[in-house]
């Protein structure tokens, strides 16, 4: 689960939104200069946490600005704050399944899969130097990833099934994280992304490698400090990720995805450029550049702050044999063989999701 955020963050210069013609993530105002490691390295050690409740893309229903004022983040995190209170409230013994929704959290589900008690996405609006945001993405107008019209992408990071095949007919076409072969969403990343919940991540450094530890699936990845990036034919799990110095940033360029690894709808074309800059001792700017000329019409990229937090990342121990993925199976056997429809997957509620609330990846 998450970590309370160390109190006490110092406000730094905000940072500057790219041109495309930099073709860069963005790049923090700053003038703190970070410890080194034993190697003389900016020493970026220890367990950090993006969890809040910005996510990637603007909300539409706070306008298309990026920056938001004091006194709506205010009132989103008040927002917030009631929704997660009703969720911990006892439910009634008496409810039925149907009564259930009115006592979940927002955004949750048919039937309640989860009430606040057992997630942790955060409870307060991402600042970027002080300044509170309404998304990650700095470069579009309007903050939404720009895909190419002549295009049919998935946003939810679904690649397309054979025809006639649902999302429930095998093991193979439901989503990476009930697989537990990746995490869900795209908290491993790249782009690393907060989620539900497990928005913790512990890096470790040696001299030729950033080893970055995430909570959610606790996947592993490991960045290589230079060299070439390994042939095409080579495609693992979050990419081929390589790394170097600059001044007192790591820079992380990543090509080679996985196949199955899909973010935004994007292609094995994918290519994602990260800065890690520490702007502060308890404060790490995050900034990336997504590249894929094969299904966005232009280059795009973002910004948000990491925090430090207290205590290890704990060990989620997903595996093969959870249950819910059996019972996910069966459930659309039993529909193939009745010919009814009885609610709904959380795959299939975003696969056919009209309007986009703004909160999710």
């Amino acid at each position: 689960m998450d970590l309370k955020v160390l109190a006490g963050v110092a406000v730094i210069g905000l940072a500057v939104v790219p041109s495309l013609a930099a073709a860069q993530a963005p790049a923090p105002h700053t003038a703190y200069r970070a410890p080194r490691d034993a190697y003389g390295h900016p020493d970026l050690q220890g367990v950090w946490t993006n969890s809040s409740i910005t996510r990637l893309e603007r909300n539409p229903r706070y306008g298309k600005d990026l920056a938001l004022t004091e006194d709506q983040a205010r009132k989103i995190e008040h927002r917030n704050d009631d929704l997660v209170a009703l969720g911990n409230r006892p439910t009634d013994p008496k409810a039925k399944v149907t009564d259930l929704p009115a006592d979940c959290s927002d955004g949750r589900g048919v039937n309640c899969n989860y009430n606040s008690a057992w997630t942790d996405p955060g409870s307060t609006i991402m600042r970027v130097g002080g300044q509170a945001r309404n998304g990650f993405i700095t470069t579009t107008v309007d903050g939404r990833a720009p895909m190419r019209k002549d295009v049919r992408g998935n946003p939810f990071g679904l690649r397309p099934t054979a025809a006639g095949a649902g999302p429930s007919d095998n093991p193979e076409t439901r989503a990476l994280g009930e697989r537990c072969l990746l995490s869900f969403g795209n908290s491993s990343g790249p782009v690393m992304t907060p989620g539900l919940y497990n928005n913790t991540y512990q890096i470790v450094q040696t001299r030729d490698q950033v080893s970055i530890v995430v909570e959610m699936v606790h996947d592993a990845r490991i960045v290589r400090l230079g060299g070439a990036h390994v042939p095409a034919t080579v495609r693992p799990w979050m990419g081929d990720s390589v790394g170097r110095w600059e001044g007192d940033t790591l820079v992380i360029e990543t090509t080679n995805f996985h196949p199955e690894q899909v973010f935004r709808g994007a292609s094995e074309h994918l290519k994602v450029t990260e800065r890690l800059t520490p702007v502060g001792r308890d404060r790490m700017h995050y900034g990336f550049w997504v590249e894929d000329a094969s299904v966005f019409s232009q280059p795009w990229g973002g910004e948000y702050e990491f925090s430090r937090t207290r205590g290890p990342v704990y060990e989620y121990a997903c595996h093969e044999g959870n249950y819910g993925l059996v019972g996910i199976l069966q459930g659309a056997r039993e529909e193939d063989r009745t010919g009814v429809k009885t609610a709904p997957t959380n795959i299939d509620q975003k696969a056919r999701q009209g309007e986009d609330d703004g909160e999710g990846n």
